[in-house]
């Protein structure tokens, strides 16, 4: 804060995280805090029809099957991504209430 413009920046939330909050964030950071699993949501979030078959996503790693569908797994178990097998492939798209948790958290406020 300086004497001459008062707060130097808005606040970033309306109030402290509860506890329980937290929690729930800290799992969905640290579920995209790898590098592979970051990757893989924005791959499936900005696939054309908002769906991404795992058949589009194997192909941009350098990584064996069974490592991509740890990540996925990850991804889907807290609750980022859904996934729906048609046939021998598996769809997966974004959960967009669990994402906005995630951006909500790094929003400032609009200042009024």
């Amino acid at each position: 804060m300086t004497a001459t413009t008062g707060a130097c920046c808005a606040p970033i939330a309306r109030e402290p995280l509860t506890e329980h909050d937290a929690a729930e964030l800290a799992t969905l950071l640290k579920a995209v805090a790898d590098p592979v699993r970051l990757r893989l949501l924005s791959m499936i979030g900005s696939h054309a029809g908002g769906e991404a078959c795992v058949c589009d996503l194997t192909d941009a790693f350098d990584l064996t099957a069974p490592t991509i569908s740890h990540h996925l797994k990850v991804l889907r178990t807290v609750g980022l991504i859904d996934g729906e097998r048609r046939g021998t492939w598996v769809y997966y798209r974004v959960i967009p209430e669990t994402v906005s948790r995630l951006g909500a958290l790094f929003t400032p406020l609009a200042t009024v």
